[in-house]
């Protein structure tokens, strides 16, 4: 159906442009996918507004294709890297249609260096989600054994890794059995070869502790380290675990899951073993102060038992005194009452025939014979 306005004829079911552009703009809006999307692109074109907005236009490379981005004003300070002409970038935005030039933009919210930005980013993501899970929880760590007698070790067998952890281990603690189960640590295969080498090692069952190591390389060489599948392989495995992958300055999410982080693989030989030339001269200071300790004791006691002697001489001598003065006391009391020395002073004792001694004249009969005893003899009297 027509209506005629003049010589123009106009459909009943046109749209008007403001009715077509609002139904567009609901439409990509509203659009769950594109409220919150990620655009890789590079940077074709860049224009800072003079009201603070900055205006770029992402251009895919390969294909031509164009989209218009805007940084608000409001937003820019949270921004990790600012957009560079010719750059690769990665945006995070949702998209929006601009009603007055009926053109839609992407109204950035982040803006990161695709050069290492999705890998950062995925390794970021990564590692949330096993922190989430509490892998890297410090409380799951387990100790090293403090004197293991078998150590394994996964790393490649040609590297130098290997040959700097035989050397430490052999100067620190010499006669240790060290297990070597190879592994590719560099390369695509590095994940699955690792994993599979650490599964070698619990199925043997005779390592204490396990010393997964890489020697030093570039960032990228170490990326393998990142990788779910060796990462779920060491927070899984059996025996402690102690990493040395060769990077000083950053670390790997192998490094936050192991229970022990050395990163070198010599400092790991180091972590792993005690140095037994500082244990033995531990163990003979440990014998010094044992006997210094046992020393001192006998001195003490030595000390203590001349205390004892001398009081025991000093309590002796004083009982002795005591009791040679009792008994000069008792002499001399006995000295007093001794018949002998009544007698010297001129006294006698009168005994009838059979002992008595005769304590009154009514004691004896004229006539009867008795003994008088003096201080210098016996004589034999007859009572007239």
């Amino acid at each position: 159906m027509f209506s005629s306005s003049g010589n123009s004829s106009i459909p009943e079911t046109a749209f008007s442009i403001t009715a077509i552009t609002s139904y567009i703009k609901n439409l990509l809006e509203t659009n769950e996918l594109l409220q919150l999307v990620w655009v890789v692109g590079e940077v074709s074109s860049l224009n800072p507004h003079r009201n603070g907005h900055l205006y770029f236009s992402l251009q895919d490379s390969q294909r031509g294709a164009t989209l218009n981005c805007v940084v608000w004003n409001r937003q820019q300070s949270r921004l990790t890297h600012r957009p560079e002409l010719g750059k690769k970038v990665v945006v995070l935005g949702s998209l929006q249609l601009y009603p007055q030039q009926g053109k839609y933009q992407l109204s950035a919210l982040q803006v990161i260096d695709a050069g290492a930005g999705l890998q950062q980013m995925r390794l970021q993501q990564l590692r949330n989600r096993l922190e989430a899970e509490g892998l890297f929880d410090p409380t799951r760590k387990r100790p090293l054994p403090p004197h293991p007698q078998t150590i394994a070790v996964v790393t490649s067998p040609n590297g130098a890794a290997w040959g700097d952890i035989q050397r430490t281990l052999k100067q620190r603690y010499p006669g240790l059995r060290v297990l070597l189960s190879p592994a590719t640590v560099q390369g695509e295969q590095a994940p699955a070869s690792i994993v599979a080498a650490i599964k070698r090692i619990e199925k043997d069952g005779r390592a204490e502790v396990l010393i997964l190591a890489r020697g030093g390389g570039a960032v990228e060489d170490l990326a393998s380290f990142n990788d779910e599948r060796i990462i779920r392989a060491v927070a899984e495995c059996k025996i402690p675990v102690i990493t040395g992958l060769g990077h000083e300055r950053d670390e790997s999410l192998t490094d936050l899951v192991a229970d022990i982080c050395a990163h070198t693989p010599t400092a790991a030989a180091a972590k792993v073993v005690p140095n037994l030339a500082e244990l033995y001269t531990a163990h003979r200071y440990r014998l010094q102060r044992l006997y210094d300790s046992v020393e001192n004791k006998c001195e003490q006691k030595r000390n203590n038992l001349e205390q004892l002697r001398d009081r025991l001489v000093r309590g002796m001598q004083t009982r002795l005194n005591q009791e040679t003065e009792r008994c000069r006391y008792l002499g001399e009391k006995l000295s007093v009452l001794d018949p002998q020395a009544v007698l010297k002073r001129g006294y006698a004792v009168v005994q009838l025939d059979d002992g008595t001694i005769v304590r009154s004249i009514d004691s004896v009969k004229v006539g009867e014979e008795v003994t008088i005893l003096l201080a210098g003899g016996r004589l034999r009297v007859k009572v007239i």
